[in-house]
């Protein structure tokens, strides 16, 4: 009875998370911004190394439709191979103010923020916007971004939604991606409990100074946590856009994903311990199971059909990827929750693009 009870509170939990974030798909947050004009911004887009997609999501940078902003990409060296790529989409684009700074001095302990930092500094703008260098930009990018901040915002952010899956095993990172983590940060935000993600980071440069500025964001493993603590400190808000913002996948290996999202999960144990100790109760493998050991084995097939057939409608409402193989991917990705979790406690530290990362002290 209890385990019945359990599975059935869980499986409304999840559709109501999805029938938040289903709404807000269709119908917007609901908050009114507060930014006046057309105020000039700084857009910041880290580069290291080259991945199959950085000509299409780099070349983004430089169709938005803001009317006054700036583009300053960020190179660890003038060797890096991104370089190259970089200067020539500037040349092709010369209707942008755009510049390419090369060089890293270690700051605050994060490679991202070390590689950020010489740019952070050069910004001319009072708005600046970090955006990760595999995130495509639709040419509305910054205008959401503005649209999202309203009185009580300190950081307007958006999750990554998982484009292009070419293969299972890119399935299931858009299973990850998208039905999981993107669903529960949409709902979050969509609860007034919204949580940072490092893809997108749109700032009042004026507003992280005062409160310590970029090398606040290095206290923790990740900057999206340092980001999401610090502006809940403030006694602000993190907002979310209404709808995140594409990263293309194309192919990729298990083990890459593996390896990804158990980085992920250390991060989010390092900065939400409380939140991380009750990850295993996320998907459906905890009621599918609550429901066997109750003996209702008849009721599985509609359970599943039901928990699985709802995220499969999200997906379709939003674009993501949703054919007959990211509907399979879905389960594998719930059965994988609990190894993920466990094998999360065998470290603290994480490897970021071959960088150890360790917790940083106090600060």
């Amino acid at each position: 009875m209890i385990g019945t009870v359990l599975a059935s509170g869980l499986l409304t939990a999840h559709l109501a998370t999805v029938g938040l974030v289903g709404w807000r798909l269709t119908q917007g947050t609901g908050r009114r911004g507060v930014i006046t004009g057309q105020p000039m911004i700084t857009l910041l887009r880290p580069v290291c190394g080259v991945d199959a997609f950085d000509r299409e999501t780099l070349e983004s940078s430089f169709l938005q439709d803001w009317p006054d902003y700036e583009l300053i990409f960020c190179a660890p060296s003038e060797r890096d191979p991104a370089v190259a790529l970089v200067r020539e989409l500037i040349a092709k684009h010369p209707e942008v103010r755009a510049l390419l700074l090369a060089g890293q001095t270690r700051i605050t302990g994060n490679p991202k923020l070390d590689n950020l930092w010489k740019g952070w500094q050069a910004a001319g703008a009072e708005w600046i916007c970090m955006a990760d260098s595999n995130l495509m930009l639709p040419p509305n990018y910054l205008r959401s971004l503005v649209a999202a901040w309203d009185d009580k915002t300190g950081l307007v952010t958006s999750p990554a939604a998982g484009s292009r899956a070419d293969g299972w095993a890119a399935s299931l990172e858009a299973a990850f991606l998208n039905g999981n983590q993107g669903r529960l940060q949409l709902a979050c935000d969509s609860l007034g409990q919204g949580f940072a993600q490092g893809k997108s980071l749109f700032w009042n440069k004026s507003l992280l100074e005062e409160a310590g500025g970029l090398l606040k964001l290095g206290r923790w493993l990740a900057e999206d946590v340092s980001a999401t603590r610090l502006v809940r400190a403030m006694g602000r808000k993190v907002r979310l856009t209404p709808a995140p913002f594409a990263q293309p996948l194309g192919r990729r290996k298990f083990r890459a994903v593996w390896d990804r999202q158990l980085r992920w999960s250390r991060v989010r144990r390092d900065g939400f311990p409380g939140i991380f100790a009750l990850e295993w109760v996320n998907g459906a493998f905890l009621p599918v199971l609550l429901l066997m050991l109750a003996g209702h084995s008849e009721l599985l097939l509609p359970f599943v059909a039901l928990w699985y057939g709802a995220e499969w409608a999200l997906a379709r409402l939003a674009g993501w990827p949703h054919g007959w193989r990211d509907l399979l991917a879905m389960p594998l990705r719930d059965a994988l929750i609990w190894p993920l979790w466990l094998a999360t406690w065998a470290r603290r530290g994480i490897v970021w693009r071959g960088h150890e990362m360790d917790i940083p002290e106090a600060s």
